[in-house]
């Protein structure tokens, strides 16, 4: 889709941590990359759906670096190409979108930016809503999406809607913004029949927000463009350069520049949108039972109403309880009132506080060739599960701390041993002494499933050595 000759092109915004929705979204796979609402992951609904109203065959993915071959991956699942710029360290919207404006400066397009965790429904409705966005952005103004509040909530920030705009029906000036006011205010803001949720999204020109960025913010462009001057290209993704990025102000682009330019629009939504932020918003998005429960995974339910029981791979049963969310991970499990979901972040907190590591990351840890999990460990032991993908491999490297054994389940590995390279299959295993180089690799075309077992007196993730990597580690 285009308005007038400018393309569209989406910008995605990939860099949430999703605190309330642990324990199943952690720092390590955040709530953007977890399949909450379908089949598919937030990440790769909101891809589908941006390329779907934009007709863009490119997207422009902001993530943490952390993340790129969870995004990568992710998005190739789905046939999605997109330009995936990695950041050091989350800077605030208002950096993220100066760099995606400045990746496309020259061709100028218009940007319709999206937050990756967002569930929106009905999509007739959403494509109009970026149609008319397209129309008033290409006119110069800067545009932002209100949701019609279905209730009071001091989660979100509000927009005041002010008089229509000439010549653009179902558009309006913004009056105002309020951040995440107390309840009452919000009630009183409702009230007026002129008020909408802030949905973080938005529709403007790539040069039109960089002049607002540098007539209100021109440190924050300035850093964007030193970081974008001093970017690398690693392995297909660009990597803007760290001191310059890291030496951005991180603000919010809402308070950077839709809050003080004359130039803000409004665009009331007509689609259903749900910022998946807790599991409360995640149990009233959620298709429930004639009891009010929603549930996923294996669940037993009897005299429950009203809850959301989440199950990953045990079989969880409910008696006598109402009014609650139940959520199984492989290490960890919520029970909290569901009323009280936005409080899970403290019981977050009060993990770093305690110097956990569940808040980090699951048993099950996400790498460039595969992932790799925790079965079981004890004193001078470990056993982990791996998995290879298909024409994947592992670095070249050594352990000065542990020997490890390792058992082929299922698949073909090549192995490399100090100066010896060979194959083993499936049923066959092998022994890694302490100090010596080895890669995995698996050349075939199915998974390869390793069990390891790590022996040593320090079994640390940073006791590792690398010699040859393809993922430039």
């Amino acid at each position: 889709m285009t308005a007038g000759p400018r393309a569209i092109v989406p910008v995605i915004l990939c860099g949430g941590v999703g605190n309330r929705l642990w324990p199943l979204s952690r720092q390590s796979l955040p709530k953007q990359f977890l399949p909450l609402v379908t089949a598919r992951t937030l990440l790769q609904e909101t891809a589908l759906r941006a390329r779907e109203v934009s007709g863009s065959a490119m997207a422009i993915v902001v993530c943490n670096e952390a993340h790129r071959f969870l995004v990568k991956d992710q998005l190739a699942e789905i046939g999605i190409a997109a330009r995936i710029v990695l950041e050091p360290a989350g800077r605030g919207t208002a950096a993220a979108i100066s760099v995606a404006a400045l990746v496309c400066e020259k061709e100028d397009p218009l940007l319709l930016v999206l937050a990756s965790d967002h569930a929106i429904r009905g999509a007739g409705a959403f494509k109009d809503a970026v149609r008319r966005a397209a129309e008033v952005a290409a006119s110069g103004m800067l545009v932002t999406f209100g949701i019609a509040p279905p209730r009071p909530d001091s989660a979100f920030g509000y927009i005041e809607r002010g008089e229509e705009l000439s010549g653009a029906a179902g558009a309006y000036k913004v009056a105002g913004f309020v951040e995440k006011p107390a309840e009452a205010e919000a009630r009183r803001l409702i009230g007026t029949g002129r008020a909408y949720w802030n949905s973080g999204m938005f529709a403007f020109g790539a040069q039109r927000i960089l002049e607002e960025l540098g007539l209100f913010r021109p440190d924050i462009v300035a850093a964007a463009r030193a970081a974008m001057t001093a970017s690398t290209d690693d392995l297909g993704f660009l990597r803007l350069g760290e001191k310059a990025f890291l030496a951005c102000p991180a603000e919010a682009i809402d308070r950077a520049v839709m809050e003080r330019t004359p130039h803000a629009a409004l665009i009331p939504a007509e689609f259903e949108w749900n910022d998946v932020g807790s599991w409360g918003a995640l149990w009233e998005l959620a298709k429930r039972d004639a009891s009010g429960n929603a549930t996923r995974g294996d669940v037993q339910l009897q005299d429950t109403t009203d809850s959301l029981v989440f199950g990953d791979q045990r079989l969880i049963a409910t008696l006598g309880i109402e009014g609650l969310i139940i959520v199984d991970s492989d290490d960890a499990v919520l029970v909290a009132d569901r009323t009280r979901s936005q409080e899970v972040r403290e019981v977050v907190e009060d993990l770093k506080r305690a110097n956990r590591s569940e808040h980090l990351s699951h048993r099950r840890i996400y790498r460039p060739w595969g992932y790799y999990e925790s079965i079981d460990a004890g004193e001078h032991y470990q056993v982990k599960r791996l998995m290879v993908n298909p024409g994947q491999a592992l670095s070249l490297q050594l352990h000065r701390k542990r020997a490890e054994h390792w058992v082929v389940v299922s698949g073909r590995a090549r192995v490399t041993r100090g100066e010896d390279t060979f194959d083993l299959d499936e049923n066959q295993s092998t022994y890694v002494p302490v100090g010596t180089k080895h890669r995995l690799e698996n050349p075939g075309r199915t998974p390869l499933l390793i069990i390891e077992v790590q022996l040593g007196g320090y079994l640390g993730e940073d006791d590792i050595e690398r010699f040859d990597d393809r993922y430039g580690r």
